[in-house]
């Protein structure tokens, strides 16, 4: 593998990890400092997470990218996960039709930025960056053997 390639496999993985970790903190963040209580769609989100940051961070120290087809699958199924939090609590048809899920709605909303960043929404963001670095190492990772 060339070095060029190399490089840009570590940097991959790097903001993959990155952006796990951000995400990580940001929802430990608003559960023990804010006291946000998750509802159950959060949980969910956070199941899938939450291993992405020690599963990336031993990828980095090992150099080992072929974690990407393991954290390309986590992050899809988190960010489906997300997608349809965001959904119940943007979309009315949704929100009005969803099932009840525990004793915190996950039609509710803590934060609402400009109208629409929700922390379904950050979740998903930090999905979609891991899913399209894991993707690109994923790639790069078969074009170089």
């Amino acid at each position: 593998m060339k070095d060029s390639t190399k490089k840009k496999l570590e940097n991959y993985l790097f903001i993959a990890w990155a952006a796990s970790l951000i995400s990580t903190l940001g929802s430990l963040y608003f559960s023990e400092i804010m006291k946000y209580i998750p509802c159950q769609l959060c949980w969910y989100q956070r199941i899938f997470m939450y291993p992405l940051v020690i599963l990336l961070g031993i990828a980095i120290i090992k150099k080992d990218y072929s974690i990407a087809l393991y954290s390309l699958i986590l992050s899809a199924i988190g960010g489906s996960i997300s997608i349809y939090h965001y959904a119940i609590q943007k979309v009315p048809f949704l929100s009005e039709n969803s099932i009840s899920c525990g004793a915190v709605p996950c039609t509710g909303e803590y934060i609402n930025y400009l109208g629409f960043i929700t922390i379904p929404l950050l979740a998903l963001t930090g999905f979609t960056i891991i899913f399209i670095m894991s993707l690109l190492i994923f790639k790069k990772g078969k074009e170089g053997r």
